[in-house]
């Protein structure tokens, strides 16, 4: 079982940049698939990027393939999340959540952990 722990999220003027991270306060990413989902209120949560512990396969959403990042240190047992180019639409809580995987599933109902989420606003 593991915990998750995120952090960096802020506020941000649009075009700026955030890096989030989520780090496993109790056991470790072995073998685990890591994803970053975001949610608004009163909205569902959107798969946003996730990888893979064994092998780094990433997979990331349409949306934000080109200004979004997702990368894993093993050794650290941290996820990051580099976010560029940020948008007002951005704006969300952003969750980290795993599960034992090697493939980057996007289905927030295949992910069996999660963490308390990190609020990011964007504004304009």
């Amino acid at each position: 079982q593991v915990q998750l722990v995120e952090s960096g999220g802020g506020v941000v003027q649009a075009g700026g940049s955030l890096k989030l991270s989520c780090a496993a306060s109790r056991g470790t990413f072995s073998r685990y698939l890591l994803g970053w989902f975001r949610q608004a209120p009163g909205e569902e949560r959107e798969f946003v990027a996730a990888v893979t512990s064994i092998g780094g396969g990433t997979n990331r959403a349409s949306s934000v393939s080109v200004r979004f990042t997702i990368s894993i240190d093993n050794a650290k047992n941290t996820v990051y999340l580099q976010m560029n180019d940020l948008k007002p639409e951005d704006t969300n809580v952003y969750y980290c959540a795993a599960r034992l995987a090697t493939r980057a599933y996007s289905d927030p109902q295949v992910y069996d952990y999660w963490g308390q989420g990190t609020q990011v606003t964007v504004s304009s």
